[in-house]
């Protein structure tokens, strides 16, 4: 690990839940490392850290291919080329934390309060794994995972399975814990999360791949701040 360690955020005690950026992705069809590609004034991965850190976490960085240590702390991928699942393995071998909420660099306009409550559900429902759900389809991302799944997640490693919904699905049903997957509209309509610039929750899952997607998330910011 460079810059730190996730245990290190509550030095008296063992932390409940951390959080991680995955960062750790090519960036292909974006051409330059997305991490450090300006959103709404700031770094991607510095948006995506301020997302964790208002939902209540110490964030940290995962799989990072380069240097980000500038903005928090780096867990790097100890096989790096295998996709986010590597990435995701590394950072829970890094921390004692009994919960890791995972956030992919690329999905900016998802807000805190959704992780939050997403972490919440997990604590209190032991379910090894929480994710959303949008328009009817599971999420891979955010995930709250239980770092008792490091093992078997790794068996999917090791069997050349990088898949990570995939991978968490089976990972959860052999600890006979099972996937818990909550309907962003619904927590939307009853007001359990909201967005701080009302984005409809269809729009949270945006994903940004190319310049061309940057240019499109940015714009659907923009808007809804002039109407608010």
């Amino acid at each position: 690990m460079k810059g730190g360690d996730p245990t290190a955020a509550r030095p008296d005690s063992e932390p409940e839940a951390v959080g991680f950026v995955l960062a750790g992705g090519q960036s292909s069809r974006m051409g330059q490392d997305k991490a450090l590609l300006p959103f709404c004034g700031q770094p991607l991965v510095a948006n995506a850290l301020a997302i964790l850190r208002q939902a209540g976490l110490a964030a940290f960085v995962a799989g990072a291919r380069s240097p980000l240590d500038a903005f928090a702390p780096v867990v790097e991928d100890r096989e790096p080329g295998l996709g986010p699942l590597s990435g995701i393995c590394s950072a829970l071998a890094s921390t004692s934390a009994r919960h890791a909420v995972f956030l992919p660099v690329d999905l900016p306009l998802l807000p805190a309060s959704l992780l939050a409550y997403l972490l919440l559900h997990a604590q209190i429902s032991g379910r090894a794994v929480t994710v959303s759900s949008s328009c009817g389809f599971a999420q891979t991302f955010p995930a709250v995972l239980d770092r008792a799944l490091l093992p078997a997640l790794r068996g999917e490693l090791g069997a050349g399975r990088r898949g990570c919904l995939s991978g968490f699905e089976t990972a959860a049903a052999s600890a006979g814990k099972g996937v818990s997957t909550i309907a962003v509209e619904l927590l939307a309509q009853c007001g359990q999360v909201s967005h701080s610039s009302s984005l409809p929750a269809a729009r949270w899952f945006f994903n940004i791949n190319t310049p061309v997607d940057l240019e499109r998330c940015q714009e659907q910011i923009s808007r809804a701040d002039r109407v608010i």
